[in-house]
């Protein structure tokens, strides 16, 4: 067996001096600079090499392909020198990964698996067995891909899902357009299940072609290999490019991309207001009350090459066929649902909508679970949520759905992917998809099953949207930052952009949005519901936290004041119950409002006139909606706070210097007198609020027209 010493010569026809760098279809990320600072690491170079080439979506996407190198390491227990093989585990991605994402085995003892193997119906049991190769027992768990790393004889091995390459793949005549582009210098394999018995036809195929570069496997992706990190990524960047150049030549010659256009799109703000509107209403459609995994999470794109597909008379032929490679069609679903809707139709009219489309949804969930009975083995898991991942909007674009932002926007960027390959496909030959048990095969296999089952338990607030009022800093922030924390996408709201700005970046990808939002003006409300729509879908929590303080006896208090006062806290709670019962009825899934009010809406204090007028009607509005909206499952809830004085921004004003003048107390005496007075001597923060609005949203399901007091204990403000 060939070691890491001792290679066969496998590419000798990459350029001798490797000074072209110039791509056209593809990134070159190589920093010599920083490939010098890992030189005599093969692993942190093999790692840097996977991490630039999952930065290039066009090269293979999130958690797609894998990649691996081979060192020599001195056995722990033999003290001998043996070859071990470093590959990305099971679930990881190429383009984030690091040492806790890798496997590390004997080579040798996964050429010994050959000794175990029973045939091809027996393929899963080998994933057990190579449990037992792991030189590093920190290693994650091993993936399926790993034999097919490890029966070849190469140092370093990029399996990577390129477009390009898959276009060429899901081609008709794949083996012979293989053979046009490269020549000789190309393996080609059949399509097959991943596993160990690829893994050997990979090996047989090398064999018989000792001076392949690569090889294309069919409907599935491509390997390429190199005997240092940077020729692997260079030699995979050659080939890509390659078939690029192919595809490219040949697109439009024959006839029009995809047969050409059938009709235009709308103009960009017309599609991203129908989207807006029409992205709540399909939510609601793929919920089920029965089934709180049904709730899903909305992206939506209208990408240039997504309008070109879906505007396009190849659109009715090529959306049934459904992807081709695993590892689209297990984020996209098998294909994607194609609405037939006017983009003029009144989406306002959400009853109406919901009538034209329920027979579609109805279809594909037919159309599921017949693929799902027809396909199923005796041992197949139970079937899974029968509705579209993918819906396609001619002239409009694309929404995805799934259980988190991350999983929607990435089943976006694969379904991408998979438009980009019936592109190529089609320029070269005619797009083929994996027949239906092979999908079939993939999507319900024993082992993704069991991948999906060790998947976390989800958070209490997965799978809702909140949008908050006032999230630019205080008590906003913190219910945004305890929602968020919980599981909730958070929608991040506020009349000053940079505090919004500074506050959303304090979460990482995929878990917020903000929009400038003046509560007063009822088409900026809009506006930023409009916003949470077409970036998560719809919206599950609404709260109010906007607000300011105005502490002034009567005779000092001014028709400025009272207005001001009046519009922030009343208008503004109005405004947005009113804009967000509109998305809350549109998806007919319930939700709640939170209103953050003030004790001072309860009891009767000097020098506040204005401010607990506002705060009680706060209190009463909501108690008038939650007897409107009970009946549709939407709550509406009151939080009292009390003495927020740390972290609250209304005590970065002249209320404090009016709260003090009422109590006849200094400023600085403040926090250590409202601690003193409640009945518990706490001090109240910022976080106490948001953990009221999690109680409410999480927990207390069954609750509306509640007030909830967070003030410690004022038995003035007791409400019974």
């Amino acid at each position: 067996m060939p070691t890491a010493k001792s290679r066969i010569p496998s590419i000798t026809f990459i350029r001798k001096i490797m000074a072209v760098k110039t791509f056209q279809h593809v990134n070159y990320l190589w920093d010599e600079n920083k490939a010098a600072e890992l030189a005599g690491d093969e692993v942190s170079l093999f790692l840097y090499r996977s991490n630039i080439l999952g930065a290039d979506l066009r090269i293979t996407n999130y958690g797609g392909g894998n990649t691996s190198c081979k060192t020599i390491e001195k056995d722990p227990l033999t003290r001998k020198e043996v070859e071990v093989m470093w590959v990305k585990g099971s679930g990881g991605d190429i383009g984030t990964l690091t040492r806790k994402g890798i496997a590390g085995l004997y080579v040798n003892k996964l050429h010994d698996l050959k000794n175990c193997y029973r045939g091809i119906e027996f393929e899963d049991e080998i994933v057990g067995l190579q449990l037992h190769c792991l030189f590093d027992l920190d290693s994650a768990a091993p993936s399926i891909d790993t034999p097919l790393h490890g029966l070849l004889p190469f140092k370093h091995i990029d399996h990577l899902h390129p477009d390009a390459l898959i276009a060429v793949a899901a081609a008709k005549d794949s083996r012979a357009i293989t053979h046009a582009i490269w020549g000789d210098k190309m393996g080609w394999v059949p399509w097959q299940r991943p596993g160990f018995d690829l893994a050997l036809q990979l090996e047989k195929c090398l064999n018989e072609n000792p001076g392949i570069r690569g090889i294309v496997l069919g409907s599935h992706g491509l390997f390429t290999w190199g005997d240092t990190a940077y020729e692997c990524y260079l030699n995979s960047l050659e080939v890509i490019e390659m078939a690029s150049e192919y595809i490219a030549k040949h697109e439009g010659k024959d006839r029009p991309v995809f047969g050409g256009q059938k009709m235009d799109s709308l103009p960009e703000a017309a599609r991203k207001k129908q989207a807006a509107q029409l992205a709540p209403i399909l939510r609601g459609l793929m919920n089920s009350a029965d089934n709180p995994t049904s709730k899903m999470i909305g992206h939506f794109t209208d990408d240039e090459r997504v309008l070109q597909f879906i505007n396009s008379h190849d659109l009715a032929k090529l959306a049934p066929l459904g992807t081709s490679c695993p590892d689209h069609f297990l984020r996209t679903k098998i294909q994607p649902l194609v609405l037939e809707l006017n983009p003029s139709a009144n989406l306002n009219d959400a009853t109406a909508v919901k009538v034209m489309l329920e027979p579609a949804f109805e279809q594909y969930r037919q159309q599921y679970a017949e693929y799902y009975e027809t396909c199923k083995h005796p041992n197949s898991p139970a079937i899974r949520d029968p509705n579209p991942v993918v819906i396609l909007y001619p002239r409009v674009g694309m929404f995805t759905f799934a259980k988190n932002k991350q999983t929607a926007r990435v089943a976006s960027e694969f379904y991408l992917n998979a438009i980009n390959v019936m592109r190529g496909a089609e320029a070269i030959s005619e797009y083929t998809a994996l027949p239906r048990q092979e999908a079939f095969d993939i999507e319900y296999w024993l082992l993704e099953e069991a991948k999906l089952q060790r998947m976390p338990k989800e958070k209490p607030l997965s799978r809702k949207v909140a949008i908050i009022t006032g999230a630019g800093g205080g008590i906003g922030k913190a219910i945004a930052d305890k929602l968020a924390a919980e599981g909730a996408n958070v929608v991040l709201t506020d009349i000053a952009e940079a505090r919004l700005v500074e506050a959303h970046a304090t979460y990482g990808r995929d878990v917020s949005t903000f929009a400038v939002c003046d509560v007063t003006d009822s088409h900026s409300v809009e506006a930023a519901f409009e916003k949470a729509c077409l970036e998560f879908g719809g919206v599950d929590i609404i709260v109010h936290s906007a607000g300011l303080a105005i502490s002034k006896p009567l005779s000092e208090t001014t028709q400025e004041d009272w207005d001001l006062l009046q519009d922030v806290l009343v208008k503004g709670q109005f405004n947005l119950a009113k804009a967000g019962t509109e998305v809350l009825r549109k998806q007919g899934m319930g939700g709640d409002f939170i209103s953050i009010a003030s004790k001072n809406g309860l009891v009767a204090g000097p020098n506040n006139v204005g401010y607990g007028t506002a705060k009680a009607a706060q209190q009463h509005m909501a108690r008038l909606l939650a007897a409107e909206l009970g009946p549709e499952k939407i709550r509406v809830n009151t939080v009292n706070p009390d003495g927020v004085i740390v972290g609250s921004k209304i005590w970065e004003g002249k209320w404090a210097e009016g709260r003090a003048k009422a109590y006849g107390i200094t400023v600085d005496e403040l926090p250590a007198y409202y601690a003193k007075r409640n009945l518990m001597n706490e001090i109240i923060r910022p976080e106490d609020i948001a953990n009221a609005v999690f109680a409410l949203t999480a927990i207390l399901d069954k609750s509306t027209g509640n007030i909830i007091n967070v003030d410690g204990g004022m038995a003035n403000a007791f409400v019974r």
